[in-house]
């Protein structure tokens, strides 16, 4: 008898655990999946793991970095016509930031649609990036696209599904992107 009631506790666990596994990864996987097939060409980046806090500079692989090692402090989200640091915007990436970076000879009117798009939303950083790719590249947490315009739809897309999105896995009591570093316009 204590065998068959053993067995049968086991096996209600075993079950409900795999169905609340099933409906959380397909629940999550989906939304991501959803989102992410509407914005084409988004590139996957190793960052490592959250949270590696390093002072100095760091050298990244990836031109801008999408992860990785990052200082102490954030960026603060906003626009920026300087450059900012590389360390200091990947912290804010990791508090769920998006952080768009423009070629600096970007046209001016091109320019002002990034900067309305940073006011519009608290989890957006914007700034120039000399020697970027395309002349207009999003960031987030471990992913990356490469845009020809600042008036590219899949950019509003990018914003609206990785700011604050699932890829995002903040540190304890860090959720903000206000509270660090730099002065935005």
């Amino acid at each position: 008898m204590k065998r068959v009631l053993l067995f049968s506790t086991i096996l209600i666990a075993v079950v409900v655990g795999c169905f609340a596994w099933a409906c959380s990864s397909q629940q999550a996987g989906g939304e991501e999946q959803a989102g992410e097939k509407h914005i084409s060409g988004v590139k996957d980046a190793d960052v490592g793991p959250t949270g590696l806090h390093e002072l100095g500079n760091i050298h990244y692989s990836q031109t801008p970095p999408a992860g990785g090692p990052h200082n102490p402090v954030w960026q603060n989200c906003g626009f920026y016509d300087e450059p900012v640091r590389d360390e200091n915007a990947v912290h804010s990436l990791e508090h769920g930031a998006v952080w768009i970076t423009y070629l600096p000879d970007l046209p001016k009117v091109e320019v002002e649609k990034l900067r309305a798009l940073a006011q519009s939303n608290n989890f957006v950083l914007v700034s120039p990036y000399p020697e970027l790719p395309a002349p207009v590249v999003a960031s987030a947490w471990g992913k990356q696209l490469r845009l020809h315009s600042a008036g590219d739809p899949d950019l509003e897309r990018f914003v609206g599904f990785y700011s604050q999105g699932p890829q995002v896995h903040v540190e304890p009591g860090h959720s903000s992107c206000r509270g660090g570093k730099g002065n935005p316009q």
